[in-house]
């Protein structure tokens, strides 16, 4: 089973790279946003716990995503495989993603990180903020927070990945399909 974490910064072009690598290896797509939003919506109990944590303004806890996640994995363990999407976005939370993943004699098969340039990663945010609507891509003050959010806690989940032999890095900065092509040779070599 072809299981892969896609990393990169906010702006990266993780989703655009992630329709192209779901398409082509036929992967579930596992985003926690997407997680989060159809526990919500359906009032599952991890909905609801989910929902507990975040009006009280906290960070919903791993164990809770995790379930998620896992939830999600039992529902397609006859896939060819997954991609994670902006997650496991700390390195407890890889922790926690290998040990389930073990408990299903499953496992990653490696990272393919997006690396951009903060100058250009600034540049793609405010465009996308013209174009999507989103409000944290059209303000600098919260692009800036968006990034040191990731370089604190998100970014040692890359060395996590390179402890174990999985680390790959791309360039992200050239046409789509030339960063396809290179993501697709890692992918290959898995």
């Amino acid at each position: 089973m072809l299981n892969i974490v896609l990393f990169g910064p906010p702006g990266a072009g993780k989703g655009t790279q992630s329709e192209n690598i779901i398409n082509k290896y036929a992967l579930v797509h596992l985003s926690t946003g997407d997680l989060f939003r159809m526990h919500l919506d359906e009032g599952t109990e991890l909905g609801k716990m989910a929902q507990g944590f975040m009006d009280q303004g906290k960070l919903v806890p791993d164990h809770v995503v995790i379930s998620m996640v896992e939830d999600k994995i039992k529902e397609h363990l006859d896939a060819r495989g997954f991609i994670f999407d902006g997650f496991p976005r700390t390195v407890n939370q890889a922790e926690a993603l290998d040990k389930m993943l073990t408990n299903h004699n499953l496992a990653i098969s490696g990272m393919v990180a997006l690396q951009v340039p903060e100058a250009e990663l600034r540049k793609r945010l405010l465009l996308r903020g013209q174009t999507s609507g989103r409000a944290d891509d059209q303000n600098e003050e919260k692009i800036s927070t968006r990034i040191k959010v990731y370089e604190d806690e998100t970014s040692p989940v890359a060395d996590y990945y390179q402890s174990q032999g999985k680390f790959n890095a791309i360039e992200g900065v050239g046409s789509i399909d030339a960063i396809s092509e290179q993501i697709s040779a890692v992918i290959d070599s898995f």
